[in-house]
């Protein structure tokens, strides 16, 4: 077994250590340590996403997530391949559009009610920098984002800017995610919406 510590690392830093152990050795397991909750989650979508079998226990304040693949198995890895188009829409601020901030948000509101309404919805909405306020507590369009997630759409919030506003504590939709994930979905979107 490898054993991967990855305490004291930042975001995304234990995600890109443990795709380079896998990378380096396509089956066998590991061990990766990690110190925070963010760090947790991130790796063990990752790995899953890899086709690994995930265990994961807490110590203290800290993760010990136990990685295992056998011989094949990297081919079980989540691919878009076959599907349908991927669309992401990508937020940088809490308001759509720039100018006066209260018509932003009168406009932010509408567009993800809109999102609501149409037949087609994306895949993704990648929230970063201020954008990330809007999945947190007390935010005018958590039950519209919640209403997404719950009919598929997939919410991410990025974890450093969570952070420098001091808002992961209340986070009330979606996951927190790293920027290799967030980097990774860019690239890989058929179509990019940045309202």
């Amino acid at each position: 077994m490898t054993e991967i510590d990855c305490r004291g690392k930042a975001c995304p830093h234990p995600v890109l250590i443990t795709k380079e152990a896998l990378e380096k050795q396509r089956q066998g397991e590991w061990l990766i340590i990690v110190d925070n909750s963010t760090a947790r989650e991130n790796v063990i979508r990752f790995a899953k996403s890899q086709g690994c079998s995930v265990k994961a226990e807490e110590k203290g304040t800290d993760a010990y997530i136990h990685l295992q693949r056998g011989p094949g198995e990297e081919e079980k890895q989540v691919s878009t391949e076959g599907k349908t188009e991927r669309v992401i829409v990508y937020i940088n601020s809490q308001f759509l559009g720039i100018g006066d901030e209260a018509l932003g948000s009168i406009l932010m509101r509408s567009f993800l009610r809109t999102l609501l309404e149409l037949k087609t919805r994306p895949n993704r909405i990648i929230l970063i920098n201020s954008g990330v306020r809007l999945a947190t507590e007390g935010s005018e369009v958590l039950e519209t984002l919640q209403t997404l997630e719950q009919r598929g759409v997939e919410i991410l919030s990025c974890g450093t800017c969570l952070d420098f506003y001091g808002l992961k504590g209340g986070v009330r939709v979606g996951v927190i995610s790293n920027m290799y994930e967030i980097a990774q979905s860019l690239l890989e979107a058929d179509r990019l919406i940045r309202p």
